[in-house]
């Protein structure tokens, strides 16, 4: 227990590292997935190419590969941002794939006869996806994107390894100073316990109200 009590400062500053790498990239993966997934069924054939692209190289990417091409690629190009900004933006796009394609089977779910009904109405394609089909298709896919995000957390771990504060990266500091690397592990594994079962919770209550009936 003197692990934990003794360096609470520093795993609380990891556990929030964490979160914020959460959130963050929670975010930008919702909102790229949502606008990936309206560009693969997009009637326009460029949009819907760029869609299958993104989805394709992201999902077959490691995501390792992807944290080296972010934080040490980018700035050979003069990209000069933050490592949390660069470890957001590698877990954000990379999860933003799976979320795509997980609103994409949520859209197929949706009757045909429903888009159809709307453009019968004078609806455009972005007005028929906003308004009629992503809100039907949201409730049928709220649990893989829940399974999603939570997979993003425990991810969220190799950022420590690019000089990014989060939960794991306190075992080398604990480490250094002697303390058992047995429950070092063990109350890292209990933070990490902590952020998915919050997001389990959060999104077991979007089910309850939102969630289509089974």
């Amino acid at each position: 227990m003197n692990v934990l009590t003794d360096n609470l400062s520093l795993y609380g500053e990891g556990l929030l590292g964490t979160v914020e790498l959460t959130v963050y990239a929670s975010l930008l993966a919702l909102v790229l997935g949502f606008l990936m997934a309206s560009f693969r069924v997009a009637p326009v054939a460029s949009l819907r190419a760029f869609g299958t692209v993104w989805v394709t190289v992201l999902r077959n990417t490691p995501l390792t590969l992807l944290f080296f091409a972010v934080l040490l690629g980018l700035p050979r190009f003069g990209v000069v941002l933050p490592f949390q900004v660069f470890a957001v933006l590698a877990l954000g796009c990379y999860t933003s794939a799976f979320i795509c394609e997980a609103v994409r089977s949520g859209i197929n779910t949706v009757p045909v006869g429903q888009g159809e009904a709307a453009r019968s109405l004078g609806m455009t394609f972005g007005q028929t996806l906003g308004v009629v089909i992503l809100p039907q298709a949201f409730r049928s896919v709220i649990p893989p994107i829940g399974s999603t995000l939570i997979a993003l957390a425990k991810n969220s771990a190799i950022a420590g390894s690019f000089s990014v504060t989060e939960l794991l990266g306190t075992y080398k500091t604990l480490n250094e100073l002697g303390y058992s690397i047995i429950w070092t592990f063990v109350w890292i594994a209990v933070g990490y316990l902590i952020v998915t079962l919050s997001i389990s919770a959060v999104f077991n209550v979007l089910e309850k109200r939102y969630g289509v009936a089974r």
